[in-house]
């Protein structure tokens, strides 16, 4: 910009272990967008090495990076993004279309989600006919029903009020203990943080701390 260069992650080197539950904090720019983007493999860094699930993902043809990130990465982001015309079962059954699988599979693993969220008695409504709460547990059962190693949620409570924020967030962490499924949460929302295992807080680029919830609180 202007001649000078600005590195969205500077020197980041960071082990993820399978089954963790953990949180990326930090201001605007400081980097948890462009973190989330490189290890969903939407962004390729310009030098480093990305290892996803054994997989390193630097070295994979572009033309494979949409079925490693379909098999691999579930996305639960802040607004929902839910398709107001579907249902909540369609909304849930979508990305399962687009990764190939047939109709009978992609049913009833969407309804082994929407139950697994508490809502099997949804499974017909619209968006609009749902409440914030509700929206966002959809949401999570569009990512959990392929069953991907790995789940980056985005601000997935930054849209709720505190009680539902602090259910949504005991709802992913009963998936992790449940499905030993690793989930990487950016947030803004210290009590949101305070509610996973390990936080990372980045400034400009770089990783500033990397500490585990109850070594902080001691």
């Amino acid at each position: 910009m202007g001649g000078e260069v600005i590195r969205a992650l500077d020197g980041v080197n960071l082990r993820v272990r399978r089954g963790e539950f953990l949180s990326v904090m930090g201001r605007s720019g400081s980097g948890k967008s462009t973190l989330l983007n490189v290890i969903s493999c939407l962004d390729r860094p310009t030098s480093g090495t990305i290892l996803l699930d054994g997989v390193d993902v630097t070295r994979v043809s572009k033309s494979q990076l949409p079925r490693i990130r379909r098999e691999k990465i579930g996305f639960i982001f802040q607004q929902f993004n839910l398709i107001p015309t579907l249902t909540a079962i369609e909304n849930v059954m979508l990305p399962m279309e687009y990764a190939g699988l047939d109709e009978r599979n992609r049913r009833e693993k969407a309804m082994a989600a929407l139950s697994a969220v508490d809502l099997a008695d949804r499974m017909g409504h619209r968006p609009s006919e749902l409440s914030g709460g509700q929206q966002q547990r959809v949401a999570i059962a569009r990512a959990l029903a392929p069953e991907p190693a790995v789940i980056l949620a985005d601000e997935p409570t930054g849209a709720l009020d505190t009680h539902i924020a602090h259910a949504i967030i005991q709802l992913m962490r009963r998936f992790n203990h449940e499905r030993g499924q690793t989930f990487i949460v950016v947030t803004h929302d210290p009590l949101v943080a305070d509610q996973t295992d390990r936080v990372i807080r980045l400034v400009d680029g770089r990783v500033s701390s990397d500490e585990l919830v109850g070594e902080r609180k001691a």
